[in-house]
């Protein structure tokens, strides 16, 4: 699940408040980024102690030739442009897959307030569309989460998690013998069906209410088959590999190019010979760990730290979904008089200590007032039979 750390930003100190943000674990960058930094030390410093042991002074020449060569082409590389537009275009899609996850509670909402009836038949209406809208959402979520996969395997899972019965596992075990089609949709044509028998039936009370249920359970298709487009229209893959060619082109140059050569030899950039390339490792850190973010977040579905919690979107329908159309179907609280009722509106006075400053435009304290133009009488009186010049 994403790991939340807003509890620890809420205010900023004098120093500011990230500081304890870097040691964490859990869903940070040291996490995505260490086996490739190991592998990456470790073969710079077996490049640096060939160079410094195991080559004579010819063979040092050629490598250090091919040093230089490695580090200008390096430069070449437009790594930050690729790269930075490449995460941008990653994060807004993993916030816009966030933002089409298909929840069922506005149309429970719906189902409560216009379905209406205590006997066994209403209730068990509000039940099997609720159960249907989930349904329809568990499908969505197994046919693009590996997590959600695993969870459902095939079509008797459904029936042991309460999600189908043994009649609907055969009707869409036939469907699918027929086509290879999506089939996520089919349960709500069968809540389509219910709610126009609960019109026939008296249960919704005017067509207006049906409208209104219909449309939220089209709204509901049209979310899961948008969150699917997501899964199935990926970001170009040319685009992909463009960028993890050039992170790691640019890397296995590095491994050549930012090698600490002779300083005897007086060579651009290399007058003091270090054994660890501290800013280049920072370097890998900042790339290679802005290449892992758009790893992790291209696809939110699966098992990162940051993916979504899929199986508990699942649970947490199921529970929510049936206590709005069951436990607190037309149930609500006592009707009484609030705490105000006898007052226009609550005091500013006892609640101006929690809300602070109140906001004003920005022409409050603006002078509007009228200046009094001077008059400047006209010298020359204009002869009406004179012509105009």
């Amino acid at each position: 699940m994403t790991v939340t750390y807003s509890q620890d930003v809420t205010t900023s100190t004098w120093i500011g408040n990230f500081w304890k943000l870097l040691f964490r674990w859990r869903g940070s960058v040291y996490r995505l980024i260490w086996p490739d930094l190991l592998v990456y030390c470790t073969l710079f410093a077996i490049i640096s102690l060939v160079y410094r042991h195991a080559l004579d002074e010819t063979q040092r020449v050629t490598f250090e030739m091919l040093s230089l060569h490695c580090e200008y082409f390096a430069s070449f590389i437009p790594l930050s442009f690729v790269l930075g537009f490449y995460v941008s275009i990653v994060v807004g899609r993993w916030w816009e897959q966030y933002n089409s996850i298909p929840w069922p509670d506005t149309l429970a909402l719906h189902i409560t307030a216009g379905l209406h009836g205590h006997d066994e038949i209403s209730r068990k209406m509000r039940r099997t569309v609720m159960r249907y809208a989930n349904l329809t959402i568990t499908f969505t979520f197994a046919m693009m989460s590996p997590l959600a996969k695993k969870r459902f395997p095939n079509l008797q899972a459904y029936v042991e998690e309460g999600l189908m019965t043994e009649n609907e596992k055969r009707i869409f075990e036939n469907f699918r013998k027929r086509t290879n089609q999506p089939d996520y949709w089919m349960p709500l044509v069968w809540a389509t069906s219910i709610i126009a028998r609960a019109r026939k039936e008296g249960r919704i009370r005017d067509d207006f209410a049906v409208k209104t249920i219909i449309d939220k359970i089209s709204d509901l298709r049209g979310t899961c088959g948008g969150l699917l487009s997501y899964d199935w229209i990926c970001v170009p893959l040319v685009y992909t590999q463009v960028v993890t060619v050039a992170v790691y082109t640019f890397f296995a140059s590095s491994l050549m190019g930012r090698q600490f050569l002779d300083p005897s030899k007086n060579y651009d950039h290399n007058q003091i010979d270090f054994y660890v390339p501290i800013f280049t490792i920072l370097q890998f850190f900042f790339y290679v760990g802005w290449l892992k973010v758009a790893e992790t977040l291209l696809n939110p579905f699966g098992g990162d730290d940051d993916d979504f919690e899929v199986n508990y979107l699942i649970d947490r329908n199921q529970q929510v979904v049936y206590l709005v159309v069951d436990e607190m179907h037309d149930e609500h609280p006592d009707l009484l008089q609030d705490k105000y009722w006898n007052k226009m509106m609550p005091d500013d006075e006892k609640n101006e200590k929690y809300t602070g400053d109140v906001p004003t435009g920005s022409t409050l304290n603006l002078d509007n007032e009228p200046q009094e133009e001077e008059f400047i009488p006209l010298e020359d009186t204009i002869n009406e039979n004179e012509p105009l010049a």
